[in-house]
């Protein structure tokens, strides 16, 4: 298995993040070196939850997946 490293927060550079649905329900997730949101757990789908922005548990930090930190 090819493991990627997760991206981190530009401004308190953890790799812990959450997004949001319409609803304001919250899924935590990661983000990895090729762009792609995962669940922290694999359990737990995304459908339905807006992955064009996410935010950083650590820090008051979101964005674009693509600002983070490789």
């Amino acid at each position: 298995m090819n493991k990627q490293r997760k991206r981190k927060c530009p401004q308190c550079m953890i790799s812990a993040f959450f997004i949001k649905n319409d609803a304001g329900d919250r899924r935590l997730v990661y983000v990895l070196e090729d762009g792609s949101i995962i669940a922290k757990y694999a359990e737990e789908s995304l459908d339905g939850f807006d992955l064009s922005e996410v935010f950083c548990l650590g820090c008051s930090w979101h964005g674009s997946e693509k600002r983070l930190k490789r």
